[in-house]
Order: C-alpha cells, then structure tokens, then sequence
C-alpha cells in the first residue's frame, strides 16, 4: 500500500518497512540514519506454494532499513504510539498519511498482507534486526580498539596461554566465514562446520582475561604503603587497556558467531529462528553482566587507591598525584569500554588534590586550632585575675579588720592605765 510505513521494534532497533520512497522520505523527515534491512533473505521463511509467491511477492515490492535505537529514535516509538506485543515482546505499528507526505497518526495492522500480521515473517525480521545490531556493536568496537591504539594480535601473541594463542586463528576463521557470508547472502553447512568449535577458544579467552582483570584489582586492594600503591597504579594502567583490547576482541567475535548461527538457523530451520534468537539474546546478556561485575570491581578499587591518595598528598605530593592520574586513566577507559559494548555505567573520576591545597588546608586547621587555644588561654586567663581579684580583695578586708581590732585593744588598755 502507497504510503504505509510499518515500525517494528524489538527494544535495540528500529526497522522500516514499506515503499522505498516513503520509507526514505520517513528517515529523512526525522533525521535518521539507517542500514538496509535485508528483507530479501526472508524468501526462504515461506518455501513453495501460493501462499509463498504472494510473501514473496509483498517483499520483492517493499524496502526495509534498520535503525540503532538511540534516545533519539527510541522517543519515535513514544512519538507514534507504538504498541508493545506482550506476546512476541516487538513494539509495532503502521504509520500512514495523505499522499505524498509521512505525518499524523498510527493505525495497527489488520490487514493479511501486513508483514506484521504474519509471525513467521514477523519472527524472521526481528532475527535479521538482531544481527544488524550486533553487526553494529562489532563495528564500534572496531573502532574503539583502532581508537586505543592495542594491537590485539600483538597482545595475545605475548601470552603464553594456549587458549590465548589458539585465539588469532579462530579470528581468521570466522572474518573468512563472514566474508563468504557477505558474498554469499547465507551460511551453508561447510561454511559453519568450519566454525562450530570457535565459540570454545573464544570463552576460554574471555575467562583468562577478566581473571587477569580480578588479579590487578586483589593486588590493588593489598597495597599500604603510598610508594606500593603509586608502582601498583602506574602498571594497572597499561595492564587494564590491554585486557580490555582482549575482551572487546572476544566479545566482537562472539557477535559475529551469533550472526553467523541466526543465519544458519534461517537457512536450515526458520521455524526455529526466533527461539534461537532469544536464547542468543540471553547468553549475550549473560555475558554482559559478567563482564561488567569484574570491570566494576576493577573500578571500585582504582578509586578507593585515589581515595587513600588524597588523602596523604600532604606527605607524598609527589606519588599521591600519580596515583589518582593512573586511576583516573583505567576507570575512563573501562567507561568507554562499557559504552562500546553498550553496558551502563557511570563514570566516577577522582580529582588529585594538589600539594599547595592540602598544605593550606593543614594551615588553616593549624590556625585555628592556635585561635581556639588562645581564646580558651585569654579565656583562663581572665578567671584567674577574676580569681586573683577576689582572693586579693577577701585578704585585703580580713587585713583590714585584722588592724581594726589590733588598734581597738590598745586604745583599751592605753584607757585602763
């Protein structure tokens, strides 16, 4: 139908779908940028018969992009009213408006034609929408470790672990089978029988990298003295960024598996496509959380050295300061490590406290504790001249009266003679 665009959401994307013109016109009407969805891979949901040629049919006639859910596009779900599926889970609608132009209202399909009243079709596109996300994660992490400047490669090859070693080969393995994938538009089963055991190598990885990361934060959490801390500090520093690098490393070849698997799925059982995607869906999170749990513990103990750095600055103004520096530099990079693999967190940097500030603030502790003892002698002082007023004055009068009665005897007996 002219006009009609159709949203579906699944919580970390946007896809829409309908006549190429309006779908362009739609993203550049709300300033978004967007991937090609890949609707034509769907073809093989349906296998033969009438039914098939007409959902054939209906995807040969419609475009599909894909678009990050970020606040921006996320408040488009919000904006048209999306209704959420408690069912499938997918936040859908269908967006239409008068000829020629994108605005208005959302009216929910009814009609059979409607990629969004068949589950199948429904199902298939959420797992193609599933890869473009993760295909979008693997990117930004491209970018993160060209950012960084870690030559991974290098990192692993100075390790003697076996597990570490066997890790370059599995990479070149599954990039040759996403290539053939790209060419291809799918997995065949010699393609996947060549990266079935990756995932083993892969974890294996990951488990030694985040112990590494545990053992900086035990050494870290054992330092007393001042000097320990700041050495301990500076080698946490370089150590952190290259586990990180290995971590990310993981991490994207573990997305390009989960691609790599939907879309053997899609090939050889599409009825199972969208249970697999959720189960992919899990263990990713799975994956997530235990990343962030160490990373987090990393982070508490970086700035807990800050914490005890600052406050002896005033006897190590020189090892103080490089120990909030080293902490500074790790915790900004585990946050931008989160953020590439889209985990929360919050960024807390620890400011070093200069020499100067802690000397005045030692100063004017020291001032005021003086003013507070010189009140306090000013303060003794003036009861004691009270106190010494008062003795002066009652051994003055019990002078006095000595001398009275003295003088009074001998004008008595002066009298009697």
């Amino acid at each position: 139908m002219d006009n009609e665009i159709q949203l579906i959401s699944d919580g970390d994307g946007l896809a829409v779908i309908g006549n190429a013109t309006d779908v362009d016109r739609f993203l550049v009407s709300e300033g978004l940028s967007s991937k090609d969805l890949g609707l034509q891979r769907l073809r093989s949901v349906f296998g033969t018969g009438a039914a098939a040629a007409q959902a054939g049919s209906e995807i040969a006639a419609n475009s599909g992009r894909w678009v990050k859910l970020t606040p921006k596009s996320a408040a488009l779900v919000k904006k048209y009213g999306l209704r959420e599926s408690s069912k499938t889970g997918f936040s859908t609608g269908v967006l239409k408006g008068p000829k020629g132009q994108i605005r208005g209202f959302v009216e929910f399909a009814k009609a059979p034609r409607s990629f969004l009243a068949n589950p199948a079709v429904l199902a298939s596109a959420a797992g193609i929408m599933a890869q473009l996300a993760m295909q979008q994660t693997m990117d930004e992490i491209t970018d993160y470790l060209v950012t960084i400047d870690e030559k991974v490669d290098d990192v692993l090859r100075a390790q003697k672990d076996t597990a570490l070693a066997r890790m370059i080969g599995v990479g070149f393995v599954i990039e040759e089978a996403m290539t053939i994938r790209e060419k291809r538009g799918r997995v065949d089963e010699i393609t996947w029988s060549k990266v079935q055991t990756a995932p083993t190598t892969i974890a294996e990885t990951q488990a030694y990298a985040l112990r590494q990361l545990d053992a900086i934060a035990v050494k870290l959490e054992g330092k007393a003295k001042i000097g320990d801390l700041a050495a301990t500090a500076k080698e946490a520093e370089s150590m952190v960024r290259e586990w990180l690098a290995v971590l990310a490393r993981c991490f994207q070849l573990q997305d390009a598996m989960a691609v790599l698997e939907l879309d053997r799925v899609l090939d050889a059982s599409p009825e199972e496509l969208d249970g697999h995607r959720l189960g992919l869906k899990a263990a990713r999170q799975d994956r997530l959380e235990h990343i962030s749990r160490s990373t987090e513990r990393l982070v508490a103990r970086m700035n807990a050295a800050a914490g005890t750095a600052n406050t002896k600055v005033l006897l190590h103004p020189t090892k103080s300061p490089a120990v909030v520096q080293s902490s500074n530099h790790v915790v900004s990079g585990v946050h931008d490590f989160h953020g590439r693999l889209g985990i929360e967190s919050g960024r807390q940097s620890s400011d070093a406290r200069r020499w100067v500030e802690a000397a005045v603030e030692a100063r004017d502790k020291a001032l005021e504790t003086g003013a507070k003892g010189v009140d306090a002698a000013r303060n003794l002082g003036n009861e004691t001249l009270d106190r010494a007023s008062s003795v002066k004055g009652k051994l003055s009068s019990g002078i006095a009266e000595r001398a009275r009665r003295r003088r009074g005897h001998e004008e008595e007996r002066h009298g009697e003679s």
